[in-house]
Order: structure tokens, then sequence, then C-alpha cells
């Protein structure tokens, strides 16, 4: 190999420092770049290949192939060999390019002289950001030496992307943070915001990829990787015996001190790169692999190492969490996850929330549904693409996320909120007013709650009462159990702030997504249809009693109305209610002051229980159909999977049917019934739910005005027959004739 690349690619990449260090265009640092790894390599060509956009490669510089074609030939991600590399993050080194599987000849470059090919991914931190090919006409395979040499240009290629180094004309060569984004995820909490971006864990910028003195940047990467380990030492001391902490930390000091992780980092500097730029290719590797991994437990493994070279890098660049930079007026915070307890500390300042992970069941999502703030998830890769002080604007109705968008697309949006604050004051004008129907039915609205934040809106959705009280949220942002004494103070100060209006409170819902950071997690294969909830309370009673002697005494004499989640069986409520009876009785020996009157009700999440004996019905209370559980257990699908929680409709004619199953096993018997869930909140769905017979629906505060308005401007015995026609028909869903009927409604 032609000068042996010297000490693998040390030669090229001072050649590069020099290159880079002059006053030179994008273009002109391009070119220079592309001669020098030709000539380098001993190769005919080399070609630089950047995105254009998120699906289409630009030839943006070249050596060796028409100097014409540049900025001209592009190619859709997939296409060619060049948009293989790209779509597969991996290196395509053959001898015979013609004939290898994805080619495709194009013949404004002049490239069908040339036989080997050798095409690397650019990317940082598992981000594609372009493809760097060599090709020669004799036909051979690249050794490894220089395919690894190669991809340590790339990286450093990488680098100066992200730093602007090549910004020129054209999409493809424009400043990477200068461009509109517009990231597709899946809605969280619904709403709509503008705002600036804050970074929850600001940026690390490596801003000397290349580094002249290997031996000094291996001293730098020990230092930090020692006082690495040391933190990690001192977490697993802090730790003390909580097992489930411990393990986590076990698992991070087995990559600080694996020798694997240190050597390759050390090859890595060997070959020219600076610590920070080799702790980072390392990084773009396990993020590469993260994204084709299969299995969860390596996915965890790989996030972990992703974590420790994020700390790494905060050591080795000295950019901590507190950058100095102020938290803008209006911030929309951006992370790539965010824990119930940190979200908390942000509070009301917020005006929206996107996450690249999480998920809609996640800690943060209750939160922000507690705080009604418009949350993404899934936000595909928003960290690598924001800065702090970014504007942005999150569609919490769609899951978009538009982030420096251009002023159509801002102009549109603002229209789009405009539109909803004109809509809030049209519902703010019957806030007093009962949500009556045309045909003369009432239907009672209530509010859910789960944080003493939400209750002001007691008063300012116009709810008249809160029909579900999520008491786990005071659980899960803590490091260790409540206190009963905390609890009841709690409680107390709900129902001050209620002023009279009925809470429901609903007992302590834990496990599926909702784990407790101090509780043992259970390792199920399927967590939704496991140990949670009730079955929890029932296999733990000392937390359930203390959890009930806490609701009792913070009534202190007032109205207490009290629901277990997740009931299956019939026997499941009978136990739980004689943990009631029980508590009640202990606290009267105890001479605390009882509820003036108590109601104990349960949640109907499961469709077993709508079968449950007629007995159960004459003895609950009342009954709360927990929407968002029992749709994806009737449907069978599971509401965290992206893939299936939206292919089944709620006015599905079969879910409707059951519904009205249960709304007549309760007429017969008596029973208080409610509906409460997601899609409670949903006119249209309200509306129908309304008209099948469910009078008492809660729902999150700001969609009380829209179903109430919508309720009074219909008649529930027209949707009723719409419905029963629709069946009649034999239509699959109700959604496309009850839409026909409101718009109908709008016209009159």
């Amino acid at each position: 190999m032609a000068e042996r690349f010297e000490t693998g690619s040390r030669k090229l990449l001072g050649r590069l420092r020099v290159a880079m260090a002059s006053d030179d265009a994008g273009q002109t640092r391009l070119n220079k770049i592309t001669h020098l790894i030709a000539t380098s390599m001993g190769c005919e060509v080399c070609s630089i290949y950047l995105f254009r956009d998120k699906d289409t490669l630009e030839l943006c510089a070249t050596e060796g192939l028409k100097t014409e074609a540049v900025h001209e030939t592009r190619m859709r991600m997939g296409e060619g060999l060049v948009g293989r590399v790209a779509k597969r993050k991996q290196v395509i080194n053959t001898p015979d390019a013609p004939q290898a599987q994805g080619f495709r000849f194009m013949p404004e470059t002049g490239e069908e002289l040339y036989s080997s090919f050798l095409g690397v991914p650019v990317q940082r931190l598992g981000e594609t950001l372009g493809v760097l090919v060599v090709q020669s006409k004799s036909a051979r395979e690249f050794s490894a030496d220089e395919v690894y040499a190669l991809e340590v240009v790339a990286m450093v290629l990488a680098e100066m992307t992200e730093l602007g180094a090549f910004v020129g004309e054209g999409d493809a060569m424009s400043a990477r943070h200068l461009q509109p984004v517009l990231l597709r995820g899946t809605v969280g909490q619904e709403g709509v915001a503008e705002g600036h971006v804050w970074l929850h864990e600001p940026r690390v910028v490596v801003s000397n990829p290349i580094a002249d003195d290997p031996v000094l940047e291996e001293e730098r990467l020990n230092g930090a990787v020692e006082q690495l380990r040391v933190g990690v030492d001192q977490m697993l001391t802090m730790a003390g015996g909580d097992k489930d902490q411990l393990q986590v930390l076990e698992a991070y000091r087995m990559f600080a001190n694996s020798k694997s992780w240190m050597r390759r980092m050390c090859e890595d500097i060997q070959s020219g790169l600076s610590a920070e730029a080799a702790v980072e290719k390392e990084q773009s590797l396990a993020r590469s692999r993260m994204g084709q991994a299969s299995d969860a437990y390596l996915r965890e493994r790989l996030s972990d190492l992703d974590d420790l070279s994020n700390r790494l890098l905060r050591i080795l660049t000295g950019q901590g969490h507190d950058t100095g930079a102020e938290m803008p007026a209006d911030p929309i915070l951006v992370a790539r996850n965010i824990g119930p307890g940190e979200l908390l500390e942000y509070g009301r300042s917020l005006r929206g929330i996107v996450l690249e992970q999480g998920s809609v069941g996640s800690h943060a999502a209750i939160v922000a549904r507690a705080l009604a703030i418009p949350l993404v998830v899934h936000a595909g890769s928003i960290i690598n693409h924001a800065l702090n002080g970014d504007h942005i604007m999150v569609d919490g109705e769609q899951g978009v996320v538009h982030l420096r968008p251009d002023e159509s697309v801002a102009s549109a949006f603002r229209d789009k909120i405009a539109m909803q604050a004109a809509a809030q004051e049209r519902y703010s004008s019957i806030i007093d007013q009962p949500a009556l129907a045309k045909c003369g039915s009432i239907v009672s609205l209530h509010m859910n709650a789960g944080l003493m934040a939400d209750l002001p809106s007691l008063v300012s959705s116009g709810a008249e009462g809160v029909g579900l009280f999520r008491t786990e949220l005071q659980f899960l942002v803590r490091n260790q159990m409540p206190r009963r004494t905390e609890l009841a103070a709690l409680y107390s100060r709900v129902l001050d702030a209620a002023q009279g209006k009925r809470v429901v409170f609903r007992t302590l819902d834990i496990g599926s997504d909702k784990v407790l950071p101090y509780m043992k997690p259970n390792d199920e294969p399927n967590p939704a249809l496991g140990w949670r909830a009730i079955r929890v309370g029932l296999d733990k009673p000392g937390i359930m009693r203390m959890q009930l002697q806490a609701l009792i005494r913070a009534a202190n004499g007032r109205p207490l109305t009290v629901m277990f989640p997740f009931i299956a069986q019939f026997e499941e409520f009978r136990a739980a209610r004689a943990e009631m009876d029980k508590t009640l009785a202990r606290e009267a020996r105890l001479g605390h002051v009882l509820p003036a009157k108590i109601e104990v009700g349960a949640m109907l999440e499961t469709p077993s229980l709508a079968f449950a004996p007629k007995k159960f019905f004459e003895e609950v209370e009342f009954l709360s159909i927990g929407g968002n559980d029992l749709k994806q257990f009737f449907f069978a699908a599971d509401r965290e999977n992206e893939r299936v929680r939206r292919r089944y409709d709620t006015l599905d004619i079969s879910f409707l049917s059951f519904l009205e199953g249960i709304v007549e096993r309760c007429r017969e018997t008596g029973t208080a019934l409610s509906f409460c869930g997601e899609d409670a909140g949903r006119p249209v769905e309200a509306l129908c739910f309304a008209a099948i017979g469910l009078r008492t629906l809660s729902m999150r505060p700001a969609s009380i005005g829209p179903v109430k308005s919508l309720l009074r401007r219909c008649n529930l015995d027209e949707v009723r027959s719409v419905i029963d026609e629709a069946r009649n028909r034999g239509d699959m869903s109700v959604r496309e004739a009850v839409m026909k009927y409101v718009r109908a409604q709008h016209q009159n």
C-alpha cells in the first residue's frame, strides 16, 4: 500500500489539520480533503457525499470523477453502493463494484473506469451525515488497515461537518444547525406550544478531533477514565443496599473497567485522533449497534456504554451540565429521556417537552399530562439536531416537532394556536353551564388529576369534580416510600382545594409501565398483564393499609370516595373492600374521625369484570371504566406498541356494543357508572359514549370545554339512532356516520 499510510492515518490527519487551518471556503476545503485522501491511499478516486435532505445524498466533492458531476449527482437512501452504505451504516468493500449487489451506473461521473470500491459512513453519534468513498482501477479488496484508516478519517469529517467547516452553497453544504428540521414522533400529551429549545443535557462539542501527541492524549484519556471509575465507585457506595441500583452500577463499573473499550480508544488515538474524538468514535459505534440490536438486554447495555461515554466526554472537555446558558422565557425542554422528579423540578415553567426516547406510558408522560404540558416522545434524533435557544414548535396533537421552522410553517402553526385560543375563549363562556344536550339529557363532566398543581383547573375548566385522582405520582417521584403522615397531609390539601366537590381517589396503581424506583422490579415477559395495581395491593397489604389510613385521616369527617384499580374478578374487590372495612374499624378504635360518608368503587379495566356475577354489581357502589387499559385488552393491542396501538378504533361497533353491555348491567342494579381515560376527552368519542348511556365522563381538564361544547350542540337520541343505523348496515366503526351527523349540526 502506498506510503503504508505511515502509522495508520496519522500522516493524513496531520495534512487534514493543515488544510482545515486555512481560511478557504467550504467547497475548497472539501476539494483539498478528497485530493489528500486519494494521494495518501494511492487511489485514483476519492469522493465525499453529504445529505441534502434526510433521503437524498449529493456528491459534494471528488478527486478523480468528473468535476461537472459535483452537486449534480444525487441518489436516494439505499440507491447504489453509496446509498446502501448510508442506509445500512456499514462499510462496503468490493474489488468488483459493477458486479456488486445494488450497484447503480452513473455515466455523468465517469466512474465506469474504476473497479475497486470502499465506502464508509460519515457518522456522528449514530447519525449518518454522508458517505466517504475511495475507488481504484485495479481490482483489489482494501485491507483491514486501510478500512480502519478511512473510518478514522470519516470520524474527523463528521466532527468537521458538525462544526460547520464545509458550509457552502446548496442544501447539502448548508450549516447543519441552521436548517429547518421536521421530526415525527408519538403524542405523549396533547396540546401545541411555541418556544425555544432548552437542552436538559447540553451537547458536548469536540472542537479538536485531531491530535499531534498520542502519548499526551493517552495520558488525558487514562486520567479521565480513572476519574470516571472513581465516580462510579462513589455511586456504588451511595447506593447502599438497594439491589436494583447496585445491579445497574455494577454494569457501569464493568464497562468503565473494560480493557477492550480502553484498547479500542487507545488504537484510535494512535491513528491520530484526540482523546475526545476517540471516545466519540466508540460512542458512535455503540449508537449504531444500539439501533440494530433486537435484543432488549443488549440495547440496555449499549445504552449504559453510551451514558458512560457521555460522562467521559464531559470530564475530558470540561463541558458540564451547567454551561452558563440562561433558560429562555418560553422553554421547550428537549432531552433523550427524563425522570418524573427532574420534570417536576422544572414544573409549569415549561411550554412543551420533546423526548428522543420515552413512551406514552412513562413516568415523564404521566407528569406531563398532570401538568398539561404538550409532550412528544420518540422524536427521532432531536438531540443531534437541536441547540440551546433554537426556535421550536411542538404539535402534541399530531406528534410533530418543527425545529427552526421557516416562516411559512411558523405562520401556519401560529394560526393553529390562535384558532385553539379562540376556541378556548368560546369554551370559557360556557364554563358555568351544564353539558346539556338538545334532547334534555345532562352529562356530568369531571377531570383527572394526580398533583396538587392540577387542582386549580377544577374552577378554570368547569369540572364538576375529580373523577380520578392518581395517587401513584407521589410514590413515583420519590426515592423512598412516602410516610403515612405525608400522604395524609397531601390528600387533605386535595380535599381542601376541591372545596366540597367529589374527589375519587384511586389507590396505588403501580406495575406495568409504572415501576417504583425503590421496589424490586419484576422481570415479567408481559408486565401489562402481570403483577400490578390491586394485585400488588392485595399481596402487600401493609402498603394498601397505610394508604387507606392516610385517606381516612385526610377526610377528617368529610365524605371520602375510594376506587380500587385493575379489579379482574369479584373476589379481588371483596378482598380489597374487606381491607377498607378493617382499616375503618382500626381507625375508629384509635379514636380518629371517620368520613361522614364513604363510597368504595372499582375500576373496570379488564373484560372479565364486565361478566362478573350480578352480586358484584349490587355490592360495588360505583364503577369507572378505565378506557386506556380496557381497550388494549379488548383488542389485544399493546398501547405502547406503535405498530398496533392505532390499528383499532374506539368507535368500533364491537367495542361500543361491549360498553353498552356494561351500561345495561349497571342500569339493572342501579350502579353508578362513569368512563375515564383519554378517549373520554375526545369530543366525538365522548358524544358516542354519552349516547349509549355513559352520562359521567372523566378527562384531562383541557378537554372539558371542547367536549361540553359539542354535547350542547347535539341530540343524544339522534346520535344513538346514527349508531344503531351504522350497526344495522354492518359498519365496522360508527366514526364516519357520527362525524357526518356532527358536521350537519355545525352547518345548522
